[in-house]
């Protein structure tokens, strides 16, 4: 089971090589996406603009599964679709609307062999260390406030575990690497991946592959001090895990 985790945007020329093959993983002549999306109150228009652009990638059925604010996602959701596609949207939302199941879901990914891909908020949560947001560490600042995601100091919690490194996401557009640099020197995640917007990591096994727009910089922990290399692979670039 491969997974897919994409760093956010929304360039329509990027469309197919950031979906494409997850929808291929996913099988079939047009295969049935769940999409799951925390509805803020524009869920539905939310989830039309992620129908557009997997249509623009390659022909599929895309079937809204929409969790209210506070609410949690049912893993019954999955029977009888092809593959699930994780939305964005507020971080730590869709944490808490996985927290309470996440085993359940990881174990009905596993056995039916269904394709994840994670947009933003959903590749984020794809990590068994999930970097939910924060923009200080110990108080001082890591990154903007205005990528927090409603917190305040880094927050790491658990997630799905169906990749070994933490994630974060909109890096180069956002200037979030820095705060996945702290969360990794701290000791709160074993390693982790920055991803650009319109830009996708596969990751297949013990390899990931970079396709897309941007840039994946691989931070990993060197020594017992504090210290992380820091490693940036363009499209068509690939690394070990």
């Amino acid at each position: 089971m491969n997974t897919y985790l994409i760093g956010g945007g929304w360039d329509d020329t990027a469309a197919e090589l950031v979906y494409g093959p997850f929808l291929a993983a996913a099988g079939g002549p047009e295969p049935v996406v769940a999409c799951l999306v925390i509805d803020e109150g524009d869920g539905a228009e939310y989830v039309a603009r992620f129908e557009t652009a997997l249509r623009k990638a390659a022909p599929c059925r895309p079937v809204p599964v929409l969790v209210p604010l506070g609410g949690t996602f049912d893993p019954a959701a999955l029977d009888g679709v092809d593959a699930l596609l994780v939305c964005g949207g507020l971080t730590p939302a869709y944490q808490e609307a996985l927290a309470p199941v996440l085993a359940d879901v990881s174990a009905r990914l596993a056995e039916r062999g269904l394709p994840y891909a994670g947009f933003s908020a959903g590749a984020v949560v794809a990590a068994s260390a999930a970097l939910v947001g924060g923009w200080r560490s110990r108080g001082t600042a890591i990154c903007p406030e205005d990528t927090a995601e409603d917190l305040d100091e880094l927050d790491v919690r658990p997630g799905l575990g169906l990749v070994p490194f933490t994630v974060d996401v909109h890096a180069a557009q956002w200037g979030t690497l820095p705060r996945l640099i702290e969360a990794v020197a701290l000791g709160a995640a074993p390693s982790g991946v920055a991803i650009d917007e319109n830009t996708l990591l596969t990751v297949d096994g013990g390899r990931a592959r970079v396709s897309g727009l941007g840039r994946v910089h691989l931070v990993r922990a060197e020594g017992a001090h504090g210290d992380v290399t820091l490693r940036a692979y363009r499209s068509g670039e690939e690394f070990a895990l």
